[in-house]
């Protein structure tokens, strides 16, 4: 597959927006704060790079915000993430849950970004199939209330990657780089999550933490840099619904 000129330049005109978030990264890696004491400090360097990605949008301007309401909701799923990252970090003092019920709300605006066209009946069954197996695997490790709410869970961001695969053409004249970066971003998200509930729920995962992070922090720049090529400007959202 080769990328067209104009993508190349479009994605290499992005990099110098996504430094601040690169940096903030490695400044989470670098220090390493142990999560067994958690702070409002780990807390600010774990949601660091969150915060770049929120600047790496409003880079783009706010009246682009407005006028897009794919980035839009990105963007405000986002700042869900953020909130939901806090609330992790003082998981084992008793807001796993919290942390749980703001990334649920991350997977449904992310979905909503992403839209119902093409619908992809095909990709939804495999996503189906997929999170079925997943939940099937952490189902003997749940009891009380989580077995409930990781279902539910697992639905949402089951259905926040078939959205987001939905969209993805590997080849022709309608090819988005945006497209790409969708999907994988989702992917990496289902990773990071599914580590988070077999090193919580299930047995240790080793350096789970490191993949953990790395993959989460992989996905929400992928979905970021998606919007970037946004989906449908405001006139052709209220021209779709008027239809």
């Amino acid at each position: 597959m080769v990328l067209p000129l104009s993508c190349v330049l479009q994605v290499k005109s992005e990099g110098p927006k996504l430094v601040p978030f690169f940096k903030a990264t490695c400044v989470y890696f670098v220090l390493w704060l142990p999560s067994s004491s958690p702070s409002w400090v780990s807390a600010l360097i774990k949601c660091l790079p969150i915060f770049c990605l929120w600047l790496f949008l409003l880079a783009h301007g706010l009246g682009f915000l407005l006028t897009h309401p794919s980035a839009t909701r990105i963007f405000v799923g986002l700042v869900f993430s953020a909130i939901g990252d806090a609330f992790l970090i003082w998981q084992d003092q008793g807001y796993f849950v919290h942390g749980l019920l703001m990334f649920a709300v991350t997977h449904m605006l992310y979905a909503s970004a992403f839209g119902m066209r093409p619908l992809a009946l095909r990709t939804g069954l495999v996503m189906a199939v997929l999170s079925g197996l997943c939940y099937a695997l952490l189902y003997p490790c749940l009891s009380g209330a989580f077995t409930y709410l990781v279902g539910v869970y697992v639905a949402l961001i089951g259905f926040m990657g078939w959205r987001a695969i939905a969209g993805l053409r590997l080849a022709g004249a309608d090819w988005r780089w945006t497209e790409l970066a969708a999907g994988s971003g989702a992917l990496f998200f289902i990773i990071s999550d599914m580590t988070i509930a077999l090193n919580k729920f299930c047995f240790p995962v080793p350096y789970s933490r490191a993949v953990i992070m790395s993959t989460y922090y992989a996905a929400q720049m992928l979905i970021a840099l998606s919007a970037v090529e946004s989906r449908e400007p405001v006139e052709d959202y209220r021209l779709s619904k008027a239809n």
